[in-house]
């Protein structure tokens, strides 16, 4: 298996109209959690793929294991809960943003622990991925992410780690404790340049790269939106640029971003070649409303790549050695 991810979906109900949620009159269903994205994401662009959680066994949780089925993800380590109760959450929007409002508490992937992690499974993957607000959600399922990236890391399998900082699930200084432990653990950093500035306490795009560089990760990749990203590797900062495109909603693009750059990084392409194909692969995503229906497959993204690049090969920013 190249990519493993660990936590927590949700079914998504996003109004079609661009009001608030009191005045929404119709909803549109479809998928959502950040891991369970990034996945889908993954699969999309080509690597094998396998998902660990846990869901109810209500429709909502069929719903979902449907969704990974037809995506061809690996559900065979998604625990199905007698009587549990799936998380949901709705989108509300106007002309300007996109609300979001969650029903999670006491949702069977709250209670993912440790026993419900596969070391076996962990071992065999190429990559695994994990994020902080599974952590954020309960103390037994934060317990899990660190217990698989500390798996992970003993058996070589690439720790793959996107903060994703939520202040309404966690006060920050919790967060940042636990994130920073995290980014220590991991391969691969994937944070976005907003939570990155409230947990580095930094302002400029390279004083927060260097310092989730300075917890020690081989790779960090620093999502900016519109403005593209910053990548660093091998003591170079690589400047990524963004595609250009009109957003129509923003949900899940960063999770789309993540799913695309490690699909890419363990089939070989270089961190930069890699960072590239998911910067276009997250813009695409904006395209249409939800989290998971507008992710676009790879074919979909190379053409758009292949275009940006007035038809040059798939190469990377330019770089810059730290001093």
């Amino acid at each position: 298996m190249h990519v493993l991810a660990l936590g927590e979906p949700l079914l998504e109900f996003s109004s079609v109209q661009d009001r608030p949620l009191d005045a929404a009159e119709q909803f549109s269903v479809g998928f959502g959690g950040d891991t369970s994205n990034a996945i889908v994401a993954a699969s999309r662009s080509g690597a094998s793929a396998g998902y660990l959680t846990r869901i109810g066994d209500d429709g909502f949780g069929t719903a979902l294991l449907r969704l990974w089925e037809r995506e061809g993800i690996d559900t065979t380590h998604v625990v199905r809960e007698p009587g549990g109760r799936t998380g949901i959450y709705f989108i509300s929007r106007d002309s300007r943003s996109s609300s979001f409002t969650y029903y999670r508490a006491g949702s069977p992937s709250s209670r993912l622990s440790p026993q419900d992690v596969p070391l076996p499974a962990i071992e065999a993957a190429a990559a695994l991925h994990v994020s902080g607000i599974t952590q954020a959600i309960s103390t037994s399922a934060c317990d899990a992410a660190f217990h698989a990236m500390r798996a992970a890391r003993e058996c070589s399998t690439l720790v793959s780690y996107d903060p994703n900082y939520r202040p309404a699930l966690w006060p920050l200084e919790r967060a940042r404790a636990v994130i920073t432990r995290s980014v220590q653990l991991c391969d691969v950093a994937l944070p976005n340049i907003e939570e990155g500035r409230l947990l580095s306490e930094r302002t400029t795009p390279n004083d927060v790269l260097r310092w989730f560089v300075a917890l020690g990760p081989r790779i960090v990749l620093l999502k900016m939106g519109e403005q593209g990203a910053l990548l660093w590797h091998k003591d170079q900062i690589s400047e990524i640029p963004p595609h250009p495109v009109v957003p129509v909603d923003s949900t899940g693009a960063g999770d789309a971003f993540d799913g695309a750059f490690l699909a890419r990084l363990v089939d070989g392409d270089s961190p930069v070649e890699a960072a590239r194909y998911a910067a276009v692969a997250g813009a695409l995503t904006t395209q249409g409303h939800g989290a998971v229906n507008p992710i676009p497959r790879r074919d979909a993204i190379l053409a758009a790549l292949h275009e940006a690049d007035g038809g040059r090969q798939l190469a990377g920013g330019d770089s810059v050695v730290i001093s």
